[in-house]
């Protein structure tokens, strides 16, 4: 009696989706946690703030872990629908990028780990997608907006070089994309606000959330100030 494939495949590639590479690296590298500053986030760009070398390794291990995900799937077996069980491995490994067990379920954005997963089984699009976003991201010199505007691409041009052999294979390149645009949504919120961070430039603060503690910070020390000001 044959395990069904799909029970392997999707605990698998969220298991590989979920290592935090980006993590890892610059607290092994650097002593420090990336979520600390930039972004707050754990991917390849906010990685790179700390350094330019282990954001570029956090990219390729980020992709590397997409594609093992799909790798193993194929190594399943053949069928009709192989492609399915591959695309299913792909969106777990996404998913498992988004959100890891390991770091209480706050992950990155998923753009390098997507480019990796659907690298064998979306080969066109994918070109396409990389194509896109450099022109966005040189252009606009928002990194954010060149991720958000491939993200919603996806689907459409999966579907424009018919790269699914079910229409399941494209549910799932839809949900993928929708949960990066999703992550994306503060820094949409900060594009539409003209304070995103610009490709090069460093961001004027840590994080929201960052930024929204030291205000409460701020507010409390004067708090104490004025009490004992005010004390005879």
């Amino acid at each position: 009696m044959h395990m069904n494939p799909y029970l392997i495949v999707a605990p698998f590639g969220y298991l590989l989706g979920s290592i935090p590479f980006g993590y890892l690296l610059v607290r092994i590298f650097k002593g420090e946690d990336v979520r600390a500053g930039g972004s707050g986030n754990i991917g390849a760009t906010n990685v790179a703030r700390k350094s330019p070398a282990l954001g570029i390794a956090t990219l390729v291990l980020d992709a590397a872990k997409g594609l093992a995900a799909v790798l193993l799937a194929r190594a399943l077996g053949g069928g009709p629908h192989q492609r399915l069980i591959m695309t299913t491995a792909a969106f777990f490994a996404v998913l498992g990028h988004l959100f890891p067990v390991w770091l209480k379920f706050r992950g990155g954005k998923g753009v390098a780990t997507s480019l990796g997963a659907f690298l064998l089984l979306t080969p066109k699009s994918i070109l396409c997608m990389v194509i896109l976003f450099l022109l966005v991201a040189v252009a606009f010199r928002y990194v954010s907006l060149g991720s958000i505007v491939v993200a919603a691409a996806f689907p459409l041009l999966a579907w424009a070089f018919h790269e699914y052999t079910d229409s399941r294979q494209l549910i799932l390149i839809a949900l993928v994309s929708a949960f990066v645009i999703w992550k994306h949504r503060q820094n949409i919120g900060r594009l539409a606000e003209g304070s995103e961070a610009k490709l090069g430039a460093k961001p004027e603060t840590n994080s929201e959330t960052e930024s929204e503690t030291e205000s409460e910070t701020k507010s409390e020390t004067k708090s104490v100030g004025s009490m004992g000001a005010t004390r005879p």
